[in-house]
Order: C-alpha cells, then sequence, then structure tokens
C-alpha cells in the first residue's frame, strides 16, 4: 500500500504563485516516478507535472515556463511550484505516484486531491 499525503493548495489571486508538496509513505520502494495531475469542474484529468528517478520532467504545454516540479524520489517527495496563475489553472490537484508493474504496465498511486483556486 502506497499514501499519498498532499499539502499546500488554497486560494491565491490572478498572477500570484502557490505550492503544492507531496510525502510518499508504505510501500514506498518500487515508485519510480512522481507527479502531478488536476482536474477541473466539467473537465478530464490532465498530467501537469511529472519528474523521474533520472530527474527527468514532464510538463503539460499550458504550464511550461510557469511551473516547476522538484523532488527526492530516494525520500519521494515532489513539490509544485507555481507562478503566474491563471484562472485556467483553478482545478483539483492530485499528486501521482508511479511504479512499474508487470511488462509494459505500471501502477498509480492517487493522493486525496487539494484545491487552487485562482480569484481575480
Amino acid at each position: 500500500q502506497v499514501q499519498l499525503v498532499e499539502s499546500g493548495g488554497g486560494e491565491v489571486q490572478l498572477g500570484g504563485s502557490l505550492a503544492l508538496s507531496c510525502a510518499a509513505s508504505g510501500s514506498t520502494s518500487r515508485i519510480n516516478a512522481m507527479g502531478w495531475d488536476r482536474q477541473a469542474p466539467g473537465e478530464e484529468r490532465e498530467l501537469v507535472a511529472l519528474l523521474n528517478n533520472f530527474g527527468d520532467t514532464r510538463y503539460a504545454e499550458s504550464v511550461k515556463e510557469r511551473f516547476s516540479i522538484s523532488g527526492d524520489l530516494v525520500k519521494k517527495t515532489v513539490r509544485l511550484e507555481m507562478h503566474n496563475l491563471n484562472s485556467g489553472d483553478t482545478a483539483v490537484y492530485y499528486c501521482n505516484a508511479i511504479e512499474p508493474a508487470a511488462g509494459p504496465r505500471w501502477t498509480d498511486h492517487w493522493g486525496q486531491g487539494t484545491q487552487v483556486t485562482v480569484s481575480s
């Protein structure tokens, strides 16, 4: 079992900054990537940012140049710094931890989600 505990989030004004943190606990030894997804009302969940154990990062096009993911995959922690936030960033943000499964498959673990609201 893997548990993910998120912190951060809340309400921020247009153009402001916010940071999210996530820590994994439990059976975490196989986790090789951690990141964040988000889901806005009426929208599908989308990848925001991902960090793997090689230090490679991946970002959604809409957040490149504004968001930065960092972390320690030995300690199983990840942080998302968000800058110049706009209304399109309003969503529930979910921490994600990924571990390999049989063959080309993988297993996703999710946090409970934290709300980010950008107000004008």
